[in-house]
């Protein structure tokens, strides 16, 4: 495969597209079984995270394509290790889990930071949607980048896309 042909528009797109899935369905798991309403509702956690009936809340799947942007952003510059080799999507997932979630510079919950700064409690649950969702990135977009051949993968990851934007949109129109 050459991956320098591989650009940055493409990269971009498919980025975005598979993060957003990835994010919402496993943003939908966590809230359905790890009960984040009742969590988010307690004392340790009200002051510092929007309740999940807010508005912004069920938005949220619309801003991820802008992480999907700064995603591929990075990726782009490494390409060639990233999607040039085997064992591509580890390094994706790996770059994604040491550098996105365990040393965040900021006091993430659940990053190194966040447990030296902050007192919100280190939860287990972090790890349960996050460590998952990037896992699913990495593979998901490693496989559509090295088969870009593979067209029935461009229609079914466009089709989820649609509806993951979608189907907030809806939501928020008929509250």
């Amino acid at each position: 495969m050459n991956n320098y042909r591989l650009s940055f528009l493409t990269l971009s797109v498919k980025t975005v597209i598979v993060h957003s899935i990835t994010y919402s369905i496993m943003g939908i798991i966590a809230y359905n079984f790890l009960n984040y309403e009742q969590a988010y509702a307690s004392p340790v956690l009200k002051c510092w995270m929007r309740q999940t009936s807010e508005s912004l809340v069920m938005a949220g799947p619309l801003f991820q394509p802008i992480r999907g942007l700064l995603f591929a952003i990075a990726f782009f510059p490494l390409r060639e290790i990233l999607f040039g080799k085997n064992n591509g999507w580890l390094i994706i997932w790996l770059i994604l889990v040491v550098l996105g979630i365990l040393s965040t510079f900021g006091p993430a919950p659940g990053s190194v930071e966040g447990m030296i700064y902050t007192v919100l409690p280190i939860s287990i649950y972090t790890y349960i949607e996050v460590i998952p969702q990037a896992l699913l990135l990495s593979v998901i977009l490693y496989y559509w980048v090295r088969y870009p051949d593979k067209k029935w993968m461009n229609w079914t990851m466009g089709i989820v896309f649609f509806f993951i934007m979608i189907l907030p949109i809806l939501g928020l129109l008929t509250r």
